[in-house]
């Protein structure tokens, strides 16, 4: 009884940090993170109005960026370019070309070549379908800056090189679509030609081919280099099962993932070694941008402090030489969208970009994780509800573990069964513990008891609701994804609560009273929670009965702040557990205490009332 005890507590505790955790630090930034991208749209909706001809503003390309630092490939030397605001050319108009696809709208900036303005078609701010689209990257003027640049590092030998301040022309094309790429053009006083080609694939890919024909007499080198900047510190969920920030999967050091205040606390930035294949970025919890460099590179993710300052995810190509009269050309891609499953999945296995699908956290349990979303997708797309999904996967998990899960069930109606003999015991030893363990062990094995199989339905549990957690939590197929009635957004805590006469008036409980507005999906967990434990006889221990009695009640509260999904499921798992262990305590002749139990409860409260 004591292994039991302990596993039971190491369990509750465990899941009481998780929701600790969601309650007190991740609702409160989720809600500030909210109340900052309202201010954001509002300001930008003010720009848009203002500069509704879609041309740059007149600071457009004039980004405050410092000199890149050194890196120093295995090939060769250069420097990924920038520029600072004391010598930022002057204010003027370089020029956009629009891009539009079903799946995305903006447009690309002439100086530089940056894609710096990305709306997701797909995507709204809220569930109204009528809110804005959301938006990704943000031109040079803006305070929240993010764009993504090509170019090749300085050559004296080369004349200008195409980098940040660079105008280009645009050569072909008017609108960048998915079947209309467009090229642009630069030519400098060495001889050398720059054409660039960018198109769109269908999803969230840009690939960027550039043709350079040196017309000199001299054969020149030049090192491209891509990089994307980010302004300022985007607000974060600052919740351990998720990764924003800075990431990558480069060679041999595998799988990066820097947070914005690792990057901070390293002044020469964290640089990785020549590769030659694989991807850098930077990731929120449901959109990131990525650079795929087509040929051997270095990477290096840093911090630069200056007036304006910016976290930067940049390679170094190996340098690339073009004889007189020579035409080369090198291509790269860039990911900018949604972080959706079956598109990075496609990307990794078709693109040959190695572990991409990473750029989306799994977690630790990643064995567990994705093939659990995977299952749910297939699932999803048969009934077309990911709500119903959750309901079956659950179903099926249950059907995996039945037979362990019977054993457990058929141990723990053989304790009840056996009660009455470890009560004489206890009465028989006294307070002699030694005496009376020898003789509880005796007892178990006479009567072919395992003492700690209660608790492998609950060990078994954990994992799997943490997996389920990550897939609700971290998936973007989950955000604003309907069940039924109230519940339109699985990813966002249960709407209701009495504050709004758990729905019937037409508002949501204001976050400040978040800790104590429970929505009906947390009182329905609750309930079933509360059912299950009073299956089983009270425990002698008055601490455990306490546990017992408030742990329904604290859980209620606690998982009112979590993803409806990871309720509807938690809720769900112990309506079925409930059918289950009845089943095999009648099957067993195990008595079921649960009206016992509930009698005694609400007759002690009567007794004491009447005095």
């Amino acid at each position: 009884m004591d292994n039991q005890r302990n596993f039971l507590l190491a369990a509750v505790l465990s899941l009481g940090v998780v929701f600790l955790w969601q309650m007190f630090i991740i609702q409160p930034r989720v809600e500030r993170e909210r109340a900052i991208a309202e201010q954001q749209q509002a300001q930008l909706d003010r720009q848009t109005g203002q500069n509704a001809d879609g041309a740059a503003t007149p600071q457009s390309g004039n980004v405050a960026v410092p000199s890149g630092t050194q890196i120093t490939p295995q090939s060769d030397a250069g420097t990924v370019p920038g520029s600072t605001e004391a010598s930022a050319p002057p204010a003027q108009t370089a020029g956009r070309v629009e891009l539009r696809t079903e799946k995305l709208d903006g447009s690309i900036n002439l100086r530089g070549a940056r894609v710096d303005r990305l709306n997701l078609a797909l995507y709204r701010q809220t569930v109204d379908p009528t809110s804005p689209e959301i938006q990704l990257l943000f031109s040079g003027e803006k305070p929240n800056a993010y764009f993504a640049e090509f170019g090749f590092s300085p050559n004296d030998n080369a004349g200008d090189l195409p980098g940040p301040t660079t105008v280009w022309t645009l050569k072909e094309g008017d609108t960048l679509t998915q079947n209309a790429p467009i090229t642009l053009e630069y030519a400098n006083d060495k001889g050398l030609t720059f054409n660039r080609t960018i198109s769109l694939d269908d999803d969230y890919m840009f690939t960027i081919v550039d043709s350079i024909t040196n017309t000199g007499d001299a054969a020149i080198s030049l090192t491209p280099y891509g990089r994307i900047a980010r302004y300022g510190t985007p607000e974060t969920a600052g919740i351990f099962v998720l990764h924003e920030g800075l990431i990558g999967n480069v060679g041999e050091e595998g799988l990066d993932e820097f947070g914005y205040d690792d990057v901070e606390e390293e002044p020469n930035g964290i640089s990785r070694p020549r590769t030659e294949a694989g991807w850098l970025g930077i990731t929120d919890k449901y959109w990131a941008t990525a650079l795929v460099p087509g040929r051997p590179f270095t990477s290096k993710y840093r911090y630069v402090r200056n007036q304006r300052p910016f976290y930067q995810t940049e390679y170094l190509q190996d340098p690339v030489n073009i004889a007189p009269g020579a035409t080369q050309s090198i291509s790269n891609r860039l990911f900018a969208g949604a972080k959706k499953v079956e598109i990075i999945d496609r990307y990794e296995a078709e693109g040959n970009i190695p572990h991409f699908d990473k750029i989306i956290d799994w977690g630790w349990l990643y064995f567990l994780t994705k093939p659990l979303f995977q299952l749910m997708e297939i699932i999803y797309k048969a009934v077309g509800n990911f709500g119903v999904a959750i309901l079956l996967v659950t179903v099926l998990i249950k059907i995996v573990f039945f037979p362990l899960a019977n054993k457990s069930y058929a141990s723990m109606a053989n304790m009840k069964k056996v009660q009455p003999q470890m009560q004489a015991l206890k009465e028989r030893h006294g307070d002699d513990r030694q005496a009376l363990q020898k003789s509880m062990m005796e007892l178990y094995k006479k009567e072919k008891i395992n003492p700690a199989a209660g608790c492998w339905p609950i060990l078994i549990q954990i994992p799997v609701f943490f997996a389920l957690y990550k897939v609700i939590y971290v998936t973007i197929e989950m955000r604003h994804a309907p069940f039924f009635g109230w519940i339109q957004d699985l990813s966002a805590p249960d709407p209701t609560s009495f504050i709004n006469l758990f729905g019937l008036l037409p508002f949501e409980s204001p976050a400040a009273l978040a800790l104590i507005a429970v929505g009906v999906w947390p009182l329905i967990m609750g309930i079933t929670m509360f059912i299950q434990m009073q299956m089983n006889p009270q425990p002698p221990d008055p601490t455990q009965q306490m546990i017992f009695k408030w742990m329904p009640v604290v859980f209620t509260f606690m998982l009112a702040t979590f993803p409806a999904g990871l309720v509807i499921y938690w809720a769900w798992n112990n309506f079925l557990s409930i059918l289950q262990q009845g089943a095999i305590m009648k099957r067993q002749g195990a008595k079921i205490e649960l009206w016992d139990n509930l009698k005694g409860m609400f007759g002690r409260k009567k007794k004491e009332e009447t005095g």
